[in-house]
């Protein structure tokens, strides 16, 4: 499971370390993907496999029928891509993702559970405060969604 809160530093060539205990985990190539709420995904590569399954409406993928689905996959799946983690565990930012979420000289690695997100570390600090401030009253939203039978 990945899990924690890494502030690391993006060299001049766009590279970032991943945290020790996220590499152990997440092998030799990764995913590199946009995100929701300004951040980018990274995914083991057997994590994406499963995340490209969901993104399909069924057995027979007709996903491209549906306009929402149709934009939606053309976010994460045309510009992510595959990079490889050199051998003191850094990863190449591709430069349309970097400057999509607005990265400089550090980013926030954040650990959740199937994935790593990546962000820019003033705005990462900045929605964790927010978060933090109404963490109780989404708890409670979900306990109760999940009494009530709905799936969030």
């Amino acid at each position: 499971m990945l899990i924690g809160e890494y502030i690391h530093t993006i060299d001049t060539k766009n590279r970032v370390s991943l945290p020790a205990k996220f590499r152990k985990e997440m092998g030799k190539k990764v995913i590199i993907t946009p995100g929701l709420d300004q951040c980018l995904f990274i995914f083991t590569n057997k994590e994406w496999e499963k995340v490209s399954l969901r993104l399909s409406s069924s057995e027979t993928d007709l996903s491209f029928l549906r306009a929402d689905q149709r934009t939606f996959n053309r976010n994460i799946f045309g510009a992510a891509s595959e990079v490889e983690v050199d051998s003191i565990g850094r990863i190449l930012i591709p430069e349309i993702l970097k400057k999509k979420i607005g990265l400089t000289n550090s980013a926030a690695l954040v650990g959740v559970k199937d994935r790593v997100e990546v962000w820019n570390d003033e705005v990462w600090a900045e929605y964790s405060a927010n978060a933090g401030k109404i963490a109780e009253q989404l708890a409670e939203k979900l306990a109760d969604e999940k009494r009530n039978g709905k799936q969030t």
